[in-house]
Order: C-alpha cells, then sequence, then structure tokens
C-alpha cells in the first residue's frame, strides 16, 4: 500500500537570484538527492515554498520533476489548497504529468470541521485515482485532523492511503495507528521523531535533513527496517543538534541557507521568508560541521 518506504525529501525549490525557478539547479539537487538513497521525492511541499509560487510555477515545477525523475524513485506532489477546488485541479494536474501521489495538506486559515475535513479529502480522493497522502500540521494550519477522523476517511476512500503527521503529539499518532488496523500509513513529518514514531508503525519520513543529508537520513529508516535498532537510534540522536538548527527558524529558512552554505546555490527565498538571523545562522553552521557536513561556504 505505502507509496515509498523509507525517507522522501521535502525538497526546496531552487530559485535564480531574481527568485523565478531555477530549473537546472533543480535538476541537480534530485540528482544528488537519487544518488544519496533518497526513497522518494516529494516536490512542492512546505519546503518547497509552494505558497508563493504561482498556479503555473507550482505546476510546472511538478511536471518538470515528474519528467527528469523519470520513474527513478516516486514523486509525490504537494497539491493542498485551502480551497477544494483548486487542490482538486492541482491534484489533477499532477496526476495527468505522471506522479505517483499526491500529498494534500489540511486547508489551511479556514480552519475546517472535522466534518469538512471529510468532505474535502473525498472530494479530491474522488477527482483522481493515485494515491494520497493526508498532511497534518496542526502548527502551520490551525486545523488538526483527529485519529478518529484520519481512519475514517482511510477506511471509507480507497485511495486515500497515508498520513505525514506533524503533530509533535506522539499519543495522538499512537492513537491513528491503532485505530487503523493496517489501513492506514504513516510518516513521520518530523525528523526529531523518525525513529519513535517508525516505532509505532510509520513507514518513513518526509524530511527536510534529507535535503542535506540524504544519505544518513534513509540510513535511519533503513537501519529500523533491517531490525538494527541500537544503530537507528544513534544515527537519529547524532541528528538532533542538525535538526533543531534547521528548524531554529520557519522551514525552508535555514535548509535553504545550508544548502547554499554547502555550495548548492540554491538562490533567495520568496517573500515574505526572509535571511536568518545572524545568531542563528552561526548556529546552523556550527550544527553542519559537527555533524560532518561540507560546509563550503563558511
Amino acid at each position: 500500500m505505502a507509496i515509498f518506504k523509507g525517507a522522501g525529501v521535502a525538497i526546496v525549490t531552487p530559485m535564480k537570484s531574481n527568485t523565478e525557478v531555477d530549473y537546472d539547479k533543480l535538476a541537480e539537487l534530485l540528482d544528488y538527492q537519487i544518488n544519496n538513497s533518497t526513497d522518494a521525492i516529494v516536490i512542492c511541499g512546505t519546503t518547497g515554498e509552494s505558497s508563493t509560487l504561482t498556479e503555473e510555477e507550482h505546476m510546472e515545477t511538478i511536471r518538470f520533476t515528474a519528467d527528469y525523475v523519470n520513474k527513478r524513485v516516486p514523486v509525490v506532489a504537494g497539491t493542498g489548497s485551502n480551497c477544494t477546488e483548486t487542490a482538486i485541479k492541482l491534484s489533477r494536474e499532477a496526476q495527468s504529468v505522471g506522479v505517483d501521489g499526491c500529498l494534500v495538506v489540511t486547508p489551511y486559515y479556514n480552519k475546517a470541521s472535522q466534518k469538512g475535513l471529510y468532505k474535502h479529502y473525498e472530494a479530491i480522493a474522488k477527482a483522481i485515482d493515485i494515491p494520497i497522502i493526508m498532511y497534518n500540521v496542526p502548527g502551520r494550519t490551525g486545523c488538526n485532523i483527529l485519529p478518529e477522523t484520519a481512519v475514517k476517511i482511510a477506511k471509507d476512500i480507497d485511495n486515500v492511503v497515508a498520513i505525514k503527521a506533524a503533530t509533535g503529539n506522539i499519543a495522538q499518532e499512537s492513537k491513528t495507528m491503532m485505530l487503523a488496523e493496517g489501513c492506514l500509513d504513516m510518516y513521520s513529518g518530523e525528523d526529531g521523531l523518525i525513529l519513535p514514531l517508525m516505532s509505532i508503525g510509520a513507514c518513513g519520513v518526509i524530511s527536510v535533513l534529507s535535503n542535506v543529508a540524504p544519505k544518513q537520513t534513509h540510513d535511519i529508516c533503513q537501519a529500523f527496517f533491517d531490525g538494527n535498532i541500537n544503530k537507528a537510534r544513534e544515527l537519529q540522536f547524532k541528528a538532533i543538534d542538525l535538526v533543531d538548527a534547521l528548524f531554529c527558524e520557519v522551514n525552508p529558512i535555514p535548509v535553504k541557507h545550508a544548502l547554499n552554505l554547502m555550495g548548492f546555490e540554491v538562490g533567495p527565498l520568496r517573500m515574505p521568508l526572509c535571511e536568518m538571523e545572524t545568531a542563528n545562522l552561526e548556529r546552523l553552521k556550527k550544527a553542519m560541521i559537527e555533524y560532518g557536513l561540507d560546509v563550503k561556504n563558511k
């Protein structure tokens, strides 16, 4: 049932100095990820600055990624919106260019009821034939899919197959997995909780960390799959300081800076996202160096 198992990178959208999408650089990043064991590409999610891409840019970025990856690994497209009709349109277009699934965030700002959430996902799922991952991140959306709702959606709607869990609430995620009885896959939406959520049944992570450490993030998951829990725990613990630094300001501000520090030249952020505070940038550099990343631009 899983679209993928392991570490899917929530990849950044590289931009030129004028903030146009840099497709040549995106191709370079996609090759880097695939060559370093990333298990899936998640394009145009939060980390990909989807909220400030135009609808045309959003779809062209998805199309380019699906074409360039060319089935080397699964591609999951972020197609969520706080408008159900917009989410349907984006999801249909994503399916038409050959992605393997859609990542659909809960409606933000509207603060839909649980009934409204059910109807939202039902409408999107009826419009497409490919799998859907629900994305639950209440800290950014002001909206929380309760375990009972998530499981009802999965049991009633065949192509809603997974949830990206980014509540920070392990008790809630445990309840979701208990109620699901195997009908719903889970991906950690938090790099600091990869191993804890896999211990309750998650099949991997949709990761910010993978942008800068794709092999290492894959290895956390693979060690768990191999039954080497001690190694998985060691790798999870080793990443904690870096993960904290990557979220010391709102995502994706730090991870774009991190990639630039590594020499990838992924360009600027789109406003209202802006440059990091100096103290936080120094913290990020320190964490990257201590983790063993190649920081070229010190």
